[in-house]
């Protein structure tokens, strides 16, 4: 089957990853990667649906306000990042199905963007056990940035990588 729908994680894919236990907070700490524009635009290129799902607990903790993180988002979009859709959990552990490692995201976006898929063909790049965990939940080809905890179908160290195997087919006909 075919690859169509290409999930991608925001914090340590899209955007420099605050250090452990902080939140990017507002436009002003975010920081886009190298090459992830371009890397998407190619995404976009090749026909594929790209929806950014992203766990955003400093929502539920108080460290910024849903608004801060919609205008993250908004502002992410306007600095050329042609996602079709941008999804994220505000919640805390346990109080809701859409935290990944949870596939709630990923169903929900298949539902509602049109021509969104899941199975293998769908792909996530993540760089978290977490995303891995929500892409196995509904059969989708796992890319793993960084080192793999678990089984993955591919390992690499940026999205610009994880497109470049993405797009040389090495998903089609799985």
């Amino acid at each position: 089957m075919p690859l169509t729908t290409v999930f991608l994680d925001r914090d340590g894919v899209i955007n420099v990853k605050a250090p452990e236990g902080e939140y990017v907070e507002s436009w002003d700490e975010f920081e886009l990667l190298p090459g992830v524009v371009e890397a998407v635009a190619r995404l976009r290129s090749a026909g594929l649906r790209v929806i950014i799902v992203t766990n955003q607990r400093g929502v539920a903790l108080g460290r910024m306000s849903a608004e801060a993180v919609e205008e993250i988002h908004r502002r992410m979009l306007d600095a050329g990042l042609q996602a079709d859709r941008v999804y994220y959990c505000p919640h805390d552990d346990g109080e809701c199905d859409c935290r990944k490692p949870l596939p709630g995201m990923l169903e929900r976006a298949a539902r509602e963007v049109p021509r969104a898929s899941l199975g293998r063909a769908a792909a996530i790049v993540g760089d978290s056990e977490a995303d891995m965990q929500a892409g196995r939940a509904v059969g989708a080809v796992l890319v793993k940035v960084g080192a793999a905890e678990s089984p993955v179908d591919f390992e690499c160290a940026s999205l610009p990588e994880a497109v470049d195997w993405l797009l040389a087919g090495a998903v089609d006909g799985e």
